[in-house]
């Protein structure tokens, strides 16, 4: 039987009682082609597209390789059909070889087809847009993995014309690997299973390269809206402090990262620790600010049973949580002294002693600690630890706040209004003009925290297609005296912070629980900042 006369029936059992599809013996799933599209720009989006074609790329290899076997041993007679391949193509739908060329030329090619209606083009037009670059990435991946597996060596499929791009049809050419030569190295690493490191190594010198590109490209020019790892940004401060803080995740050195309230200073935080060494470890996250000294120790170094009340087991802390991972101590400026000293000879030693015991244990960790504080104020105050402060700022990352990145204010709101589409299952397809102008004028002073609590409210009581100034939350929508205040310049940032701050507390009528919550600040933090405001619960 050759492959062009399979009948679905005798490959495909649809058992549908039991909530199963089989290819012969091995399960399968139906998978919708625009999830696909969206899961490929999710990818994207998130981690680049070196790294997304990188795991488009393997998956179809694994498929290819899978599928090879389970022809090999199911339907021989299929499997030794050249054409094989291409007709499950056409059978599950994901594209139409139009022509199949197997041919031993003068430059060793092994096959060239050609293919209609690729769904992985159709779905990156419809989702990302065209491309400048072939996108059937996992076709290629499945087409290596297929024939890999049929003759037992290494054969490898590039795609030099594909519709993604413009074309009118999409081309590939196999060969055995030692026939491609050099033309095959920049493809190698999308095939390649090489470890996090290897991939991240080639991931950081590729990002450098397009950076350096970019910003060639855009001399003179508007700076046009990109994603850099993941974060949205066009502003050159906000870019410029991503690549240092990528640099900086390849070495153990304790980093210090500073901001606003909303900024994102766990999410960078977060993004040194996938980008290090330690990436396959733990990342432990504790708000220093929001526990009492005793309790912030315990957390910290654990207990033995009975140290005290309330102690029922032996409990280890964060740091041995930790150990081969990173620690991140947020709103690190509000420990006591007492608990500076704990921290500093821990970080000395690199061992801890849970409270109640005589003896230490061993840990390695790395400390990325978080601050709205000026730290470096608050040591020339006598405030803070001035031993501590060398040891944690080894280096600093200060993020810019939301009302220094002005250009990225629309592209971050309609990135979390897609976001929260998602979330809520809505489909509001952006905001009317009055609404961009509205947010291009606020001047977020919770940052982003700010931003994804408006669009959130904006998007659960949309009632049309757009965000209109009627879907606005008051703070937005009404003329406030904050807001003119600002404008007019007549509010410093330390002014700025305390109309935020006491506004959200009344709004919350006093709920200090409840404010802490949509400030994101500890209690500490949040009783310091009332008492030096003179706070009353009248006013």
């Amino acid at each position: 039987m050759l492959s062009s006369e399979i009948n679905p029936r005798e490959f495909l059992d649809f058992l549908p009682d039991e909530g199963l599809i089989k290819f012969k013996d091995q399960r399968m799933v139906l998978l919708d082609a625009v999830a696909l599209g969206l899961l490929r720009k999710e990818l994207i989006d998130q981690f680049g597209t070196f790294v997304a074609r990188c795991i488009l790329t393997r998956f179809g290899y694994a498929h290819g390789w899978r599928t090879g076997q389970i022809l090999s041993s199911e339907f021989p007679e299929v499997y030794l059909d050249p054409q094989s391949g291409s007709h499950l193509h056409m059978l599950f739908g994901i594209t139409k070889t139009f022509a199949f060329k197997p041919r031993r030329g003068d430059d060793n090619t092994l096959l060239e087809v050609h293919w209609h209606n690729s769904y992985e083009a159709e779905q990156h037009q419809l989702s990302i847009g065209e491309s400048d670059d072939p996108v059937c990435w996992t076709l290629t991946g499945f087409a290596s993995g297929f024939e890999s597996w049929k003759h037992n060596r290494e054969v490898y499929f590039i795609e030099d014309m594909c519709t993604g791009k413009g074309d009118p049809y999409c081309r590939v050419t196999g060969k055995f690997k030692e026939d491609w030569g050099e033309e095959l190295e920049p493809h190698k690493p999308f095939f390649s299973m090489a470890s996090s490191d290897s991939l991240l190594k080639e991931l950081t010198k590729r990002l450098e390269l397009t950076q350096r590109a970019l910003k060639a490209s855009q001399q003179g020019k508007e700076p046009q809206q990109q994603t850099v790892e993941g974060f949205i940004t066009q502003n050159r401060e906000m870019t410029r402090l991503i690549q240092l803080a990528a640099r900086v995740a390849k070495v153990d050195s304790s980093v210090v990262v500073s901001g606003e309230s909303g900024v994102g200073k766990e999410r960078l935080s977060r993004f040194i620790h996938e980008r290090s060494n330690r990436s396959a470890q733990p990342f432990v996250a504790i708000n220093c600010g929001a526990l009492t000294e005793t309790l912030l120790e315990s957390e910290l170094f654990g207990h033995k049973r009975g140290a005290f009340t309330g102690a029922d087991r032996d409990r280890a802390g964060l740091f041995e949580e930790a150990d081969k991972g990173t620690l991140f101590l947020d709103e690190i400026g509000e420990i006591s002294a007492a608990m500076q000293l704990k921290l500093l000879r821990t970080l000395q030693e690199q061992e801890v002693r849970r409270v109640g015991e005589n003896h230490c244990r061993k840990v390695n960790v790395r400390i990325i600690c978080a601050t709205n504080r000026n730290l470096e104020q608050e040591v020339a105050q006598g405030h803070f630890r001035a031993d501590l402060y060398y040891r944690l700022c080894v280096v600093e990352l200060k993020i810019p706040s939301l009302r220094q990145r002005h250009e990225d204010i629309l592209p971050l709101a309609r990135s979390i209004l897609e976001s929260k589409n998602r979330q809520m299952g809505r489909n509001i397809r952006g905001f009317s003009n009055k609404v961009a102008r509205i947010l291009e004028g606020h001047s977020w002073p919770g940052n982003i925290r700010e931003m994804q609590n408006v669009v959130e409210y904006c998007t659960a009581l949309c009632h049309g297609r757009e965000i209109t100034t009627e879907d606005l939350p008051a703070s937005l929508n009404a003329p406030a005296n904050l807001p003119q205040r600002i404008a007019a310049h007549a509010l410093s940032l330390e002014e700025m912070e305390r109309e935020y701050i006491l506004s959200v507390v009344r709004a919350c009528k006093g709920n200090k629980a409840q404010a802490m919550k949509i400030l994101s600040i500890g209690k500490a933090t949040l009783y310091r900042k009332l008492k030096e405001y003179g706070w009353d619960a009248a006013t």
